[in-house]
């Protein structure tokens, strides 16, 4: 049986959401919350069962009632809902959202129009802060339809005019919260300010970029994205905000050179995904730092006044006036102006589902004398690879479930031997883990004699999950599919350089099995992991590799990279018209590369099911489901048990691969066959 409750969902700005009356919604934070989730469909990362979009532009909500404050007329509260994950977070402010709460509180009653236009004063909950909105209200009713035009909204409609009254400084209480223009975090110069939102902003050049990239080119920099976030993270607590891992606050940007003296181009982040134009309080703090001296975005000192300012974003830009006072280090903004529409879409009762008024209570973990400090994920592959991008989502879920602060320490070398050997000596404690993976503990062990043993030396604690392998290539190399790739090497051989993570690794094996089933030769330009060998694929120093679809997909998003082949029994939903290599008649090339957490061996059984139940319950929450698939990857839980067996039956298949092939020195061919 479901809930009804009134509802208005409008299109505000370049962001869509209901809009509700306080007293639509239930008492309490926790029974509001509950509707909102059920409202938007947070649970689903489609957000099939509510009017979300499945995107956290389109999981907004705006809450309005008459304002308690002196002289202000609406009071306005911004929920930002989960996507794939129950949550509401009220700390962030959307301006976007805001160009909405005038017209609907006009529709609503809660404040009278005017003739021609009404001017509405909004007090914005979220961050205690007063904006005046002037609305178009012809007849003394609001209007949607006029000449104005905003970037990222198709057609026009009537101008809805936004003025921040007193935005800097409403969530940390300064305008530079660290209490420098310019800080260093990790040897980048940042701004860290408050301006209608806290931002972190970082000049595009200091981190490789040009900062007029798409949004998809930035999003598959997985390399770019970590180092922002872990900079977002050390400006966070830097700002007073405190532990930021699970908050959209402060948001980082990205800015570089405008088109103009008076424009600045920005790539604003949400925090973890560049927005496809460009959030209006953002555009606030941009245009803020680019107005004042002494930040990583100021431009040419300007004279106390107001400013015409433009903040470019990838779906065009956003005009922002300030009013400059003071001069020099004293320089303020006072206010900032801008120009927003708002259409309302439709208008009646939502449904809420009974699921979101009726939770079971989360599952604990039965706590016994672990942990008892600080607890370290060992990866055995470069920062910044699919290995370590796993392995760092887990442990920001795990960490609270355990009591402890899980660290992911990146280990490279000797294709996971260095990482490998660090945890099997390590104390069987379980304070120093191993993200393992098929390389560790079932090729590389296949290959070559290693100092630990992938069975005896190591108690495993769980599945993690499972990528498909995939040949890529770069577009350049102007082949049509993987037969055109055959007769090219037959041909010419080692005329094509394939990129391999290092010898023992899922690349390295998917590419000698290429080569020794169809009876060619590449060249072999070997790295220290999949990321750096990803890297120079992407560039076209090599034209060839087999990574996973984690580390793939992101560059066969953006169009970087081709599909020419699955390394796999069969095709992927998602890539439909991409061909197993059998298809393209090359057998005996499957590769699925398989990931789990593994701890030192003689670590206590009671440790190991405390860690499995822990991870499983990770593993069960929908936005690590979301972030894994996103990326290519299938989570995969399962018992220690289960996890043994894998090893098992790995390493003896890999074992037999490396004697019948060839790829191992004679005698240890020999040895496998025996």
């Amino acid at each position: 049986m479901s809930q009804s409750i009134p509802c208005v969902l409008m299109r505000a700005g370049t962001s869509r959401g209901p809009f509700f009356l306080r007293e639509w919604l239930p008492e309490g934070d926790e029974a509001r919350d509950q509707a909102l989730i059920g409202a938007i469909g947070a649970s689903d990362p489609l957000q099939l069962d509510g009017v979300g979009g499945g995107s956290t532009l389109n999981s907004k909500v705006a809450i309005v009632s008459r304002s308690k404050e002196p002289g202000c007329d609406l009071d306005y509260l911004f929920a930002q809902v989960g996507v794939g994950h129950r949550s509401v977070d009220t700390r962030p402010n959307c301006g976007n959202m805001l160009s909405g709460v005038a017209p609907f509180a006009i529709e609503q009653g809660l404040v009278a129009a005017q003739d021609g236009i009404t001017q509405v004063r909004v007090f914005n909950v979220n961050t205690r802060s007063r904006i005046d909105v002037t609305v178009r209200t012809t007849g003394g009713r609001v209007t949607y339809e006029g000449d104005a035009r905003i970037d990222g909204v198709a057609g026009t409609a009537a101008p809805i005019l936004l003025n921040f009254l007193d935005a800097w400084g409403a969530v940390t209480g300064q305008v530079f919260p660290t209490g420098q223009r310019i800080d260093t975090i990790d040897g980048i110069e940042v701004s860290c300010i408050d301006a209608a939102m806290p931002l972190m902003i970082v000049r595009a050049s200091d981190l490789g970029v040009t900062g007029r990239e798409k949004p998809a080119a930035l999003d598959a920099n997985t390399a770019l994205l970590e180092r922002l976030e872990a900079l977002r993270l050390q400006a966070g607590r830097m700002m007073g905000l405190g532990d930021v891992s699970n908050s959209v606050i402060p948001k980082p940007v990205l800015v570089s050179a405008g088109d103009s003296p008076n424009s600045i181009t920005s790539r604003y982040f949400t925090p973890r995904k560049c927005h496809v134009s460009h959030a209006v309080t953002g555009a606030i703090g941009v245009a803020s730092a680019f107005a004042l001296p002494g930040t990583v975005a100021s431009a040419a000192a300007r004279a106390p006044a107001r400013h015409s300012l433009v903040v470019l974003h990838p779906a065009g830009q956003i005009d922002v006036e300030v009013e400059i006072e003071g001069e020099g280090a004293d320089a303020t903004v006072s206010c900032a102006a801008l120009v927003r529409t708002a259409r309302k879409i439709m208008q009646g009762e939502l449904h809420l589902p009974d699921y979101v008024f009726s939770r079971s209570e989360e599952p604990t973990v039965t706590p016994v004398a672990f942990p008892s400090k600080l607890i370290t994920i060992v990866v055995p592959t470069r920062a910044g690879g699919g290995n370590d991008t796993m392995a760092r989502i887990i442990a920001a879920k795990l960490g609270p479930l355990l009591g402890q602060e899980v660290l992911v320490d990146a280990r490279a070398g000797a294709n996971g031997a260095i990482a490998s050997e660090y945890v099997a000596h390590a104390a069987a404690d379980s304070h120093t883990l191993m993200f393992g993976y098929i390389g560790t503990h079932a090729m590389n062990p296949a290959l070559q004699k290693l100092g630990y043993d992938p069975v005896n030396d190591f108690e495993p604690v769980g599945l993690v999950g499972s990528s498909p392998t995939m040949m890529v290539a770069h577009p350049d190399l102007h082949v049509a599919d993987v037969s055109a790739l055959v007769s090219r090497l037959k041909a010419t051989p080692r005329s094509v350089d394939y990129a391999s993570a290092g010898d023992g690794t899922p690349p390295h094996f998917a590419a000698e099995l290429f080569q020794l089933n169809t009876g060619t030769s590449m060249a072999n330009t070997t790295y220290d992991g999949a990321a750096p060998a990803i890297a120079d694929t992407v560039d076209g120093r090599t034209q060839v590799m087999f990574p996973s679809l984690f580390t793939a997909r992101p560059f066969l998003r953006s169009g970087q990279l081709r599909a020419l082949a699955v390394a796999g029994p069969r095709r992927l939903g998602e890539l439909p018209g991409v061909p197993t290599l059998s298809e393209a008649g090359v057998d005996g090339v499957e590769v699925t590369q398989w990931y789990g957490l593994f701890a030192p061996s003689g670590t206590a059984p009671a440790v190991i099911d405390q860690l499995n139940r822990a991870l499983n319950m990770v593993l069960a929450d929908p936005a690590v489901i979301d972030r894994f698939e996103s990326n290519g990857a299938h989570v995969e839980s399962g018992t220690p048990a289960a996890l043994r067996a894998q090893v098992g039956s790995e390493l003896a298949r890999w074992q037999q691969v490396v004697a019948l092939s060839g790829l191992a020195p004679q005698e240890q061919r020999l040895a496998a066959l025996e």
